[in-house]
């Protein structure tokens, strides 16, 4: 028996203390917040919103793992009839099917797609600078950056032919993913795992390794290394309640400009009240730009998509979420050049901008195995960064 103290209980965090409790180590989960889930947190009634939106890819590894387990519990399906209700912006219309660039695209090999060069040098001799740049736009609902078209090719490709796959590969947890949460948090327990919440810690435990699952700023504060830092998006979020209409949008998706909203009620109208619709939207923004041009955008995209959408509003909320909404990769970088997970003397990351492959939450899934592997289980790293 070995003693792992894992910093941080969220998603990655959980990961951890249940990977490391299976292979018969005692574990300890200390967690700033009075609640766990980090980011994967959904808030409590009557509007069960996420930090943003919020999807499960069921290519990921980290499906086969919580499938294993019995952790994904119900999922929401998505009525054909929603499906219908999808709605693009492009060339200041909304219009109901994608545009030909940009299946075209999803469909090339992600091997195609090069590592030094930009999204946008790449594609655009391939479908039009046009297309490319609607493509681009296409993916903020994956990349929460605000010029996808910047970066790495072969990065943006990746997540092109995942977010475009059809069958589609996004699933939604029934309860939104608090309910995934809650089942990790019981099985850890039920492994024997301590799990300690408003326990915000300023220095490293002195016993057996400790697997720091945090923001990758926190990081950087509780280890004092200033060379903890990767590129990330910034990003408006808006949460809107509305009485339900007939008529509204799925999903609206800007292709002008990179913007996402979505009617979560859609698929699981359990997450708001009857008769209510829960829309969520992220709007990425420049580091020159104000949450309040965010906030105009969207609304400016409600406008065409919800109609009356100003006079049925129940609730509102808004944010900016800045640095921490996963790691992009600028040309000539990939996920091997960010900070390693083993830091030397026991000390392993964890998150989704730290040295691990994977799409949004894989990414904090695959480095918390990986921290796992070196911390406890005495096995070679699961992903190699040579």
């Amino acid at each position: 028996m070995q003693q792992l103290t894992v910093v941080g209980g969220g998603f990655a965090g959980l990961v951890a203390a249940i990977d490391a409790a299976e292979a018969g180590a005692r574990v300890t989960v200390y967690e700033a917040h009075r609640e766990l889930g980090g980011r994967a947190r959904t808030a409590s009634g009557p509007y069960r919103t996420n930090e943003g939106p919020h999807a499960l890819y069921r290519g990921g590894p980290h499906w086969a793992w919580l499938a294993e387990r019995d952790l994904i519990g119900p999922l929401a399906r998505v009525p054909l009839a929603e499906t219908l209700r999808l709605r693009l912006h492009q060339d200041g219309r909304l219009r109901r099917t994608p545009p030909v660039p940009l299946l075209r695209l999803a469909r090339r090999p992600v091997t195609d797609a090069p590592v030094d060069r930009t999204f946008l040098s790449w594609a655009a001799p391939l479908v039009g600078e046009r297309g490319a740049r609607q493509a681009a736009n296409f993916l903020a609902v994956a990349l929460f950056h605000h010029d996808v078209g910047a970066l790495s090719a072969a990065f943006v490709q990746e997540r092109l032919v995942r977010v475009a796959a059809f069958p589609p590969e996004a699933s939604y947890p029934r309860g939104g993913w608090q309910s995934v949460v809650d089942r990790m948090a019981a099985r850890a327990r039920a492994l024997g795992v301590r799990i300690e919440t408003g326990a915000r810690l300023t220095g490293l435990p002195g016993d057996g390794p400790v697997v720091v699952a945090t923001s990758l700023a926190a990081a950087r504060t509780l280890l004092g290394d200033a060379s903890l830092t990767w590129e990330s998006g910034r990003t408006v979020l808006l949460d809107l309640a509305l009485d339900a209409r007939r008529g509204d949008p799925w999903v609206l998706s800007d292709l002008d400009a990179p913007a996402w909203l979505e009617r979560f009620t859609g698929q699981d109208p359990g997450l708001a009240p009857a008769g209510h619709s829960l829309v969520q939207g992220q709007l990425p923004i420049g580091p020159g730009q104000s949450k309040a041009e965010g906030i105009a955008r969207a609304e400016r995209l409600l406008d065409l998509g919800f109609r009356g959408w100003r006079e049925r509003v129940l609730w509102r909320r808004e944010a900016l979420a800045s640095g921490r909404t996963g790691a992009v990769d600028l040309p000539g970088t990939t996920w091997r050049d960010r900070p390693a997970v083993d830091r030397g003397h026991g000390v392993y990351l964890a998150g989704d901008q730290v040295a691990a492959p994977g799409v949004l939450s894989e990414v904090s899934f695959n480095s918390a195995r990986e921290a796992v592997t070196l911390a406890v289980r005495g096995g070679r790293p699961l992903h190699t960064t040579a």
